[in-house]
């Protein structure tokens, strides 16, 4: 099981909203570069990253801060979405030393694009499909995508993708736990790695994904119960390699 710290970027600052809402916002730390040496001292080898500010622009708008944050990842994979919405955006991010790029809203609105960007990167882009009870949403999750999120799964699954990041817009940032039986749902339906995002409240919500590993789950990102406290990084990675 891969853990993914995660750092959200708004205004240069690493941030946590709740459900994706702007007006819900609490800045956690004024340099994100820091708390990135911080996940890499603790062990962790993947980092996941979003660009809130890109998400609602539909381009990367935290370019320079993402480029400090790779430079203090060391051998961390970095990963990085938020407005990434063409080829050209993903060639730049991956220019800049990112290891793979999340497509969101460009997976529901163009998946010829996705198609495309799957041909000239194989491996490097993620579909990130957030829904909320089962619809898709796009946009920094302020727009219907107008579909059911298993259907752009299977789609995604078609056209290259290799990998899925899930997240259940309702739980995100609320600590009530992660929708282990969604996440596993989409793995089924897509027959993609997927990895679980939105809710982990802690460690339990771990030890739950690993026990449905078998279905396709590969990992799960953590971000709010990391900044307070409910999740310790290094207990989590040790118990995501088997101890514990």
């Amino acid at each position: 099981m891969i853990i993914f710290p995660a750092i959200d970027l708004r205004n240069g600052k690493a941030v946590r909203l709740v459900e994706g809402d702007f007006k819900q916002e609490t800045v956690y730390a004024e340099d994100p570069a820091a708390v990135a040496e911080q996940f890499r001292e603790a062990g962790a080898e993947f980092l996941h990253v979003v660009d809130l500010d890109g998400a609602l622009a539909g381009e990367s708008r935290n370019l320079e801060v993402i480029r400090r944050i790779l430079a203090s990842a060391g051998n961390m994979k970095v990963e990085v979405g938020g407005g990434v919405r063409s080829l050209q955006a993903v060639s730049r991010l991956l220019d800049v030393g990112v290891t793979r790029v999340i497509l969101g809203s460009l997976a529901a609105r163009n998946p010829a694009e996705v198609r495309e960007i799957c041909k000239y990167f194989p491996g490097q882009a993620v579909a990130g499909i957030d829904a909320k009870n089962g619809e898709v949403a796009v946009e920094g999750w302020g727009v219907s995508g107008g579909m059911n999120y298993l259907e752009l799964g299977k789609r995604m699954a078609e056209i290259g993708i290799e990998h899925i990041i899930f997240t259940d817009i309702s739980r995100d940032g609320k600590l009530q736990g992660v929708n282990v039986e969604a996440t596993a749902e989409l793995a089924k339906a897509s027959g993609v790695k997927v990895v679980a995002s939105g809710g982990v409240a802690s460690i339990t919500d771990v030890k739950k994904l690993m026990a449905r590993e078998q279905d396709g789950i590969e990992g799960v990102i953590i971000g709010k119960a990391l900044y307070t406290g409910k999740v310790d990084l290094k207990e989590a990675l040790s118990v995501a390699k088997g101890n514990g």
